[in-house]
C-alpha cells in the first residue's frame, strides 16, 4: 500500500515514476496525517502534461479531490466488486471514520481468483523498422545487424516482439535493408508461435519510406516501432487513446529531465551579465520511436527517402491531428546507444 500512496507536494515527474515502478495506474493522495485527499490516475497525469503543465510542478490541482471510497468494516467484497466492474476503477481507497486511509483495494486484490481487469487483446499488426545500419553500436553492427544484437539469450528484436505477443499481437511485419539476409535467415529458423513477413528495401528509404508498401493492407490503425527500443507500457491504452482522440498519428514520448552541470550565463541587451542560473534543469518530451498510425497516412508517403518526421509534417499540413502519449523516462530503453544497451543487459 505504501507504494500506492503519495502526498500532494510531489511533482508530476515523481508521480509518473511512482506509477511506473508500482505497476499500477492510479495513486492514492494523502496528507501528512494519512488523511485521504484524492486519487491520481495515469490519465490525469497525461492530460496535465498535454495541457502544458511543467512536469516539475506539484500534482496539486491535477488529482481527483472527491474520489469514491469504502468505509473500513462497513463494506462487503461483493459491494467492492460491483464498484470495480461498474466504474472500471483501478483501485479504491478504504478509509476509517476519521477519513484516514487504512487500505487500498486493487482489482487484483479484490478479484483474487486471478481474474484480470480486462482480457481485451490487441490484435493490431506491428511493423518493426529493422533496416538501419545501427551506426551507434559500431563496430559490432559492422558484423551483426542491430536487431540481432544479443541481450542475454535472445536478440533485441525478440525482446521487443515479446512485449507485444504478451498482449495478443500475433503478426509482425519487419522492414529490412542492412544485412537483410541474416535477419531473414534468423527468423526462418526460429519457427515462432506468431506469424511474420518482410518488407525488403532495395535501397535505404528512411524511417518511414518503406511503409508505402503497406498501402491498402490495413483497415484499422496499426503500430510501428523502431527495432532498438523496449517500452514498458499499456499498449492497449495507447491504442484506445489514439482512437478516442481521433488522431491520424500518435507518438509515444518519454518525459526526459536534463541538468546542465554548470552555471549558465544570461546576458542583458547591453551584453553584460544579467544573471547566472546555477545548474539549471530542463524537461522535454522526447520521441521514443513507437507510433500508432491510421492506414490513411500511407497515401502521403512518396517513393523516395522519407522519414517519420516528414510524415508527421505532411499529416499536419493536411489538417489532421497528431497526438502525443507521454510516458515516464524509466519506462523506455533506447538500446541503439551503448549506455542504454548495457543498461538493458543489466535490467532485462
Amino acid at each position: 500500500m505504501k507504494d500506492l500512496k503519495a502526498t500532494p507536494n510531489i511533482s508530476i515527474r515523481e508521480a509518473l515514476k511512482k506509477l511506473n515502478h508500482s505497476g499500477q495506474k492510479c495513486l492514492v493522495i494523502v496528507d501528512n496525517n494519512n488523511t485521504l485527499i484524492g486519487t491520481l490516475s495515469d490519465g490525469d497525469l497525461r492530460r496535465a502534461i498535454l495541457r502544458g503543465f511543467n512536469v516539475g510542478n506539484p500534482i496539486k490541482g491535477i488529482y481527483q479531490s472527491d474520489p469514491t471510497v469504502l468505509l473500513s468494516g462497513e463494506y462487503s467484497k461483493a459491494e467492492a466488486k460491483k464498484i470495480f466492474v461498474e466504474k472500471k476503477f483501478d483501485l479504491i481507497p478504504v478509509v476509517d471514520q476519521n477519513g484516514k486511509c487504512v487500505d487500498v483495494l486493487s482489482w487484483e486484490k479484490i478479484f483474487n481468483n486471478g481474474e484480470k481487469k480486462s482480457d481485451k487483446k490487441l490484435f493490431s499488426p506491428v511493423v518493426i523498422m529493422a533496416g538501419g545500419k545501427g551506426t551507434r553500436l559500431e563496430p559490432f553492427t559492422n558484423i551483426l545487424p542491430k536487431p540481432l544484437m544479443p541481450i542475454h539469450d535472445k536478440p533485441i528484436i525478440e525482446h521487443i516482439i515479446e512485449r507485444f505477443t504478451d498482449v495478443g499481437v500475433n503478426h509482425f511485419i519487419l522492414s529490412i535493408n542492412y544485412k537483410a539476409s541474416i535477419i531473414k535467415a534468423y527468423f526462418e529458423e526460429l519457427e515462432p508461435d506468431y506469424t511474420f513477413e518482410f518488407i525488403e528495401e532495395k535501397s535505404p528509404l528512411g524511417t518511414a519510406g518503406s511503409l508505402k508498401f503497406l498501402k491498402n493492407r490495413f483497415e484499422e490503425p496499426f503500430l510501428v516501432t523502431n527495432c532498438d527500443i523496449i517500452i514498458r507500457m499499456d499498449y492497449q491504452d495507447l491504442y484506445d487513446f489514439h482512437l478516442e482522440n481521433d488522431y491520424e498519428i500518435t507518438l509515444v514520448a518519454s518525459v526526459k529531465n536534463y541538468t546542465i552541470p554548470y552555471g549558465t550565463c544570461e546576458l542583458n541587451s547591453d551584453g553584460c551579465l544579467k544573471q547566472i542560473h546555477e545548474k539549471p534543469e530542463y524537461d522535454f518530451l522526447v520521441n521514443t520511436g513507437l507510433y500508432v498510425l491510421n492506414p490513411s497516412v500511407l497515401s502521403l508517403i512518396p517513393n523516395k527517402l522519407y522519414h517519420i518526421t516528414h510524415l508527421i509534417k505532411d499529416v499536419e499540413k493536411s489538417g489532421k491531428r497528431v497526438g502525443v502519449y507521454p510516458i515516464d523516462d524509466d519506462a523506455w530503453i533506447d538500446m541503439g546507444q551503448w549506455a542504454e544497451y548495457q543498461k538493458a543487459v543489466e535490467n532485462l
